[in-house]
C-alpha cells in the first residue's frame, strides 16, 4: 500500500539543442513540470508532464495542467492509500479529459510502486524486452541539403526508423527526394492533421515510395474520414492525435481507421490506460509504437519502459537523450547504441534525478502535503 505525503511539482524550463517545427509551428524551449510523490516510508517516485506552452496539439497547456493538478487532482489523489496505480486512472475518471495533467502525477504514482516493490517500473508493467528498438523524429528542416545532412546522421548513428514531417506544399517533392536519395531506409511520414479528404489525390501519390506508415494525415479528432481515407490509399494509416482513450483505439481499429497506433503516455491519461490500449491491439495484431513528446529524461525512462511490452513491434520517437538536450535531468541519460535502448534493471524508471541540473533548470515550485 502507498501512503502518498507530499507531491512536489517543479517548472523546469529547457532548451532544445535545435528548434523543432511540425505543421503545428516551431519550439525551441520546453517548459513542463517535474513531478515528485514521495510516501511515508520516504521513497520518491518521479513523472514528467508532456502538455506545451499554447494549445496547438491539445487543448491543455502548462499552465492548465498546474490547475488541474493543484485544484483538483492532488485532492483525489491524497485523499485514501492506493493498492495499486491502476486505482489512480480510476480515481481520476471523475475529472473529464486533461489527460496529461492526470499522466504527470500517474506516473510518479507508478515509479514509486515499483520502487516500493523492489522491481523495475518494466516489470511492474509487465515488459519483456531487454533493449527495444528507436527511431527518430525530425523537424521541418530549412532546406532537402539539411534534411538529407540530419537523416544521414542519424542513419549512422544506427536508428531503425525515421520519421520526417510532411505538410500541404511540402509533401511529395519532399518524399520523392528523400526516397531517391535514401532507397532502402525505413521511412515514415508525419502530418500532424494537416490534410483533408479533398487532398485524397496527393496522398493517394504516396504510395509508391514504400513508406512504413502516414500518420495522422486527417483532423487531430477524426475516426471516421480516416476510414474512408485508408481504404483509398495503400500506405499504412497510423493514428496519434485521434487517440486519446481506449475506446478511440478500439473504434479506429474496429471499423479500419488505421492499421498502426501510436501510443502516447500523455495523450491517453497514463500508463494504465497505455497499456490497456496496448493489450487490445497486441490481441488483435495491430502494431503499436511509442510516440515522443519532446520529453526530458524522467518522461523517457516512461517511454521507454512502455516500450518493453510485446506488442509495441515498431520502433519508437524515444531517441537518446543527446539528440534533444545538451544536459538531461537523469543520470545516467539515455543512450541509444545501434538502434537500440538497453533497458534499465533497477527499482522504478531505472535513473537517478540528477538534482543539480534540475535546480538549474527551475523556473518555481509548488508542493502540497497530505493532511493528517
Amino acid at each position: 500500500m502507498l501512503q502518498l505525503e507530499t507531491i512536489t511539482l517543479t517548472k523546469l524550463k529547457m532548451r532544445l539543442k535545435s528548434p523543432f517545427t511540425t505543421s503545428y509551428g516551431t519550439m525551441q524551449d520546453k517548459v513542463f513540470f517535474l513531478i515528485e510523490i514521495t510516501e511515508a516510508s520516504g521513497l520518491s517516485g518521479f513523472g514528467e508532464s508532456v502538455a506545451f506552452t499554447a494549445p496547438w496539439y491539445t487543448e491543455e497547456t502548462v499552465d492548465t495542467s498546474l490547475h488541474m493538478m493543484k485544484d483538483f487532482l492532488i485532492p483525489l489523489l491524497l485523499e485514501a492509500p492506493i493498492e495499486h496505480p491502476d486505482e489512480v486512472f480510476e480515481r481520476f475518471r471523475i475529472i473529464r479529459r486533461n489527460n496529461m495533467a492526470k499522466a504527470a502525477l500517474e506516473g510518479a504514482v507508478w515509479d514509486l510502486y515499483a520502487k516500493k516493490q523492489g522491481i523495475s517500473l518494466t516489470e511492474a508493467l509487465g515488459g519483456v524486452k531487454s533493449a527495444i528498438d528507436v527511431g527518430i523524429s525530425i523537424g521541418i528542416q530549412e532546406n532537402l541539403d539539411k534534411l538529407f545532412e540530419v537523416i544521414e546522421d542519424n542513419v549512422k548513428k544506427g536508428y531503425r526508423r525515421i520519421k520526417i514531417k510532411i505538410k500541404p506544399g511540402m509533401d511529395l517533392s519532399l518524399v520523392k527526394a528523400v526516397r531517391e536519395t535514401f532507397p532502402s531506409l525505413p521511412l515514415m511520414v508525419d502530418a500532424n492533421s494537416a490534410y483533408s479528404l479533398e487532398d485524397l489525390p496527393v496522398l493517394k501519390q504516396l504510395d509508391p515510395y514504400d513508406l512504413l506508415m502516414i500518420e495522422q494525415p486527417l483532423s487531430h479528432d477524426d475516426i471516421l474520414d480516416h476510414v474512408q481515407l485508408q481504404k483509398e490509399i495503400q500506405t499504412p494509416i497510423c493514428l496519434d492525435e485521434s487517440i486519446n482513450s481506449f475506446d478511440d483505439a478500439r473504434h479506429a481499429i474496429d471499423y479500419g481507421a488505421a492499421k498502426v497506433i501510436n501510443i502516447k503516455i500523455g495523450k491517453v491519461g497514463g500508463l494504465s490506460e497505455a497499456k490497456r490500449i496496448h493489450d487490445y491491439c497486441f490481441e488483435r495484431g495491430v502494431p503499436v509504437w511509442c510516440g515522443g513528446m519532446l520529453e526530458a529524461g524522467v518522461g523517457r525512462a516512461h517511454n521507454i519502459a512502455l516500450t518493453t511490452l510485446p506488442g509495441f513491434t515498431l520502433p519508437g520517437d524515444t531517441a537518446a537523450s543527446s539528440n534533444y538536450w545538451e544536459h538531461d535531468i537523469i543520470q545516467p541519460e539515455v543512450t541509444v547504441v545501434n538502434g537500440q535502448i538497453q533497458v534499465p534493471i533497477k527499482p522504478g524508471i531505472g535513473y537517478e534525478i540528477d538534482r543539480e541540473a534540475v535546480r538549474g533548470f527551475t523556473i518555481e515550485d509548488y508542493s502540497v502535503t497530505r493532511r493528517k
